[in-house]
């Protein structure tokens, strides 16, 4: 049968609308994996620097570096009839601890079930009964420590005799060797003890928060007839913290010296480190308004102390980004990273604290220490010396020359490099390159291999129509720069008007505007360019990689600067002839949602609409340690907590606002949006709400919902 040319054109025609049809983004695709990024899973570099291992189907399998083939099974936990989660090596890689049923406590903190595998005879042992967190290998390989029920224990593992450390721990009033849950969330610490180089001692945390406030949420357990309650220890702004002792306990004679940390209570010890001297411990103590950084040299026969490092700020120490102190094998010198000079530089100090020199120096900062090689004395690291959008390799000598960039694509670079710092892998995206993972061998910077390079993805989002990042820079009134990116629908017409979404998180040195793949919310964001809408992505004053001036000019006023330049923004943007200024909204979050809520009340002549994801409304409600590093105490400072507050401002609302929060936050409670609301209905206002019954910050497996609820109310509101 013959087919006329009209009808041919029009069948063509069919076809082609029904394949666009078919790569058109859904908003399921958000959570779906449709376009999740590959990766090479995390690898355990051995000893030699010639092999690494990794997790794969239940099985620990050793590769080559240099040809990536696998080596040998290492151990099969099929065939120990285990369900592998993750393990360690002993130091010299004759045993492997391997966890199981691990099972999430909070954020970071968890409870497992550990076995030791002796690779010499294949067998593996079960570490101890019950449960138990954080287990560690000696480093002579004899032993392994490990926390319980708020006490702390060993192992022999040759006679398999277990010691009790501690007997004195106790739910929501003493804790041994780990850490309550502030220190877990706001300084990343959930080990609380340290072996000494040479096992024969610990050292370890003993945190008494019996004076610290409960908290109390109700837990409904899917329409339980009963909800339970749920009370955990949480140090609001200005209230009381833990006291924290660090103990060291001589296995030999079982004895415990108390360390001297100075007779100030109200502070806090974020790390402890055991120098390359057994007898010598470090301890890193943080005054309670968080500006001055003490690093304590510690005897460990007596427990006496000296401070032989201090760091002072006028506003604060940002010790989680300066979480670098590293004690080098000669015994006589360790490194420190610090902001003293405007941008985060590392230093290098002889052991009694007299500076040797600083050995990185500019206008940009040293991001990241990714290794050091001690026999050439060279230094890798991550830096943004090319641009605060970008992270690139550097090489640079202990004595602070010879500095050397690794990394040659643009956009930003991971880096995994080996223990002896010979060969690593680099997982580098840009705007417009999914992730790839290559291998590299440090002598002469060459690429080995291509591990993962993604094209499978790249063909999928070029058929999807994926919108490029289209970057842009603002300038403040007051001459600040403000990085921004455009997702703009892929028919775009400049002289048609478009509704603009801005989305931000704008937190104290965080950055959503890189030249990096994807990005928070990118695949929901995709869909709304897709259909019609102009998404911005925005970084304001106070996020990072600028500079310690950029980022802490926030300071003791949080939410004051960042709401002035979102509503710059908005107004700046709304200017484009492109963008219908009467449909602009804008979305968030955590501190995003904070952000978001004030900009529709202080800029609800700019705002029609916004969201507000488990934001923060009173910083009165938050905990003490990110609060006070930002805003000091509410009594040293009540201004800063309550002049930009959401719920001061709550009778502004004239737009459209949608507050969402799960009733199950541990982190930012959910008391922040029921205070938020009351001020509303008091003031009159009118305005959507939407509540996820016990379910935490980040809404677990809800947020398919959460992005369908955000696109129906976008759709219409916007």
């Amino acid at each position: 049968m013959k087919i006329s040319r009209p009808l041919t054109l029009l069948i063509a025609l069919i076809s082609l609308l029904s394949g666009y049809a078919q790569n058109k983004i859904k908003v399921e695709h958000s959570t779906d994996g449709t376009f999740s990024q590959k990766s090479v899973r995390s690898l355990n570099w051995m000893n030699d620097g010639q092999y690494y291992s990794a997790l794969s189907d239940n099985k620990i399998i050793k590769y080559s570096v240099r040809t990536g083939d696998m080596v040998e099974t290492i151990a099969d936990g099929d065939a120990l009839n285990l369900e592998i989660d993750d393990y360690s090596f002993s130091d010299d890689e004759s045993k492997v601890l391997i966890m199981t049923d691990r099972k999430s406590i909070y954020r970071r903190s968890y409870t497992a079930v550990f076995y030791i595998y002796d690779r010499n005879s294949s067998e593996a042992q079960k570490l101890s009964e019950g449960r138990q967190s954080y287990a560690t290998l000696s480093p002579d390989n004899t032993k392994v420590a490990f926390t319980r029920d708020n006490n702390l224990f060993y192992v022999d593992l040759s006679s398999k005799n277990e010691v009790a450390v501690t007997t004195d721990g106790k739910f929501n009033y003493i804790i041994n060797g780990s850490t309550d849950w502030v220190y877990e969330e706001e300084l990343y610490l959930t080990k609380a003890f340290a072996w000494a180089p040479d096992s024969k001692r610990l050292a370890y945390y003993r945190m008494d928060e019996s004076g610290v406030r409960e908290y109390n949420m109700q837990v409904w357990n899917d329409g339980a007839l009963y909800p339970e309650d749920y009370r955990y220890k949480y140090p609001k702004a200005g209230e009381d913290n833990s006291v924290v002792e660090i103990f060291l306990y001589e296995l030999g004679s079982q004895q415990k010296t108390k360390v001297d940390i100075g007779a100030e209570t109200d502070i806090y010890i974020p790390r402890i480190y055991w120098t390359k001297n057994p007898e010598l411990l470090a301890v890193q103590r943080l005054n309670r308004l968080q500006n001055q950084l003490d690093i304590l040299h510690v005897n460990a026969k007596d427990g006496s102390s000296k401070v032989i490092l201090t760091d002072k700020s006028d506003t604060y120490i940002d010790f989680t980004f300066c979480d670098d102190l590293t004690y080098l094998d000669n015994g006589q010198q360790f490194l420190f990273s610090s902001e003293k000079d405007g941008y985060k530089h590392f230093y290098l100090y002889n052991l009694d604290g007299s500076l040797v020199n600083q050995i990185t120096d500019g206008a940009f900062e040293a991001v990241s220490l990714v290794g050091l090689d001690q026999q050439k004395k060279k230094l890798y690291y991550i830096s943004t010396e090319d641009s605060p959008l970008e992270q690139h390799l550097y090489s640079i000598s202990l004595s602070g020359k010879g500095k050397k960039k690794m990394s040659v694509e643009a956009g930003v670079h991971s880096i995994n490099m080996s223990n002896d710092c010979s060969y690593y892998m680099d997982y580098f995206s840009s705007a417009t390159t999914p992730m790839q993972v290559s291998l590299y061998q440090t002598n002469g910077n060459k690429q080995i291999k291509v591990m993962e390079d993604n094209q499978e993805l790249a063909q999928k989002i070029k058929a999807y129509g994926f919108a490029d990042k289209e970057f842009f820079q603002l300038t403040t009134p007051t001459g600040s720069t403000l990085s921004g990116f455009f997702l703009k629908p892929a028919d775009f017409d400049e002289t048609k008007k478009y509704p603009l979404l801005i989305y931000q998180y704008s937190g104290p040195g965080s950055q959503n505007v890189s030249n990096r793949w994807g990005g928070s919310h990118f695949i929901w964001h995709q869909y709304l360019a897709q259909n019609g809408y102009i998404v911005a992505v925005i970084d304001t004053r106070g996020t990072g990689y600028r500079g310690e001036a950029y980022k802490k000019l926030t300071y003791k006023q949080l939410g004051k600067y960042e709401t002035e330049d979102l509503i710059f923004s908005a107004k700046t943007l709304a200017d484009y002839s492109y963008i219908d200024e009467s449909r602009v909204g804008i979305w968030g979050w955590s501190y995003g949602g904070y952000m978001s809520s004030l900009c529709i009340l202080k800029g609800n002549d700019v705002f029609k609409t916004a969201i507000a994801v488990a934001p923060v409304t009173t910083w009165r409600y938050y905990d003490t340690i990110y609060t006070e590093r930002y805003l000091q105490r509410p009594q040293d400072n009540p201004e800063g907590y309550d002049d930009n507050s959401p719920n001061t401002h709550a009778d502004k609302l004239n737009g459209n606002f949608l507050l969402v929060h799960g009733t199950g936050d541990d982190n930012v409670h959910f008391q922040n949006s029921v205070a938020l609301q009351n001020e509303l209905v008091d003031a009159g206002k009118q305005f959507d709400s939407f509540y996820y019954p016990d379910r935490a910050h980040g809404l677990g497996n809800r947020r398919g919902h959460l992005y369908q609820m955000m696109t129906e109310f976008i759709m219409e509101k916007l």
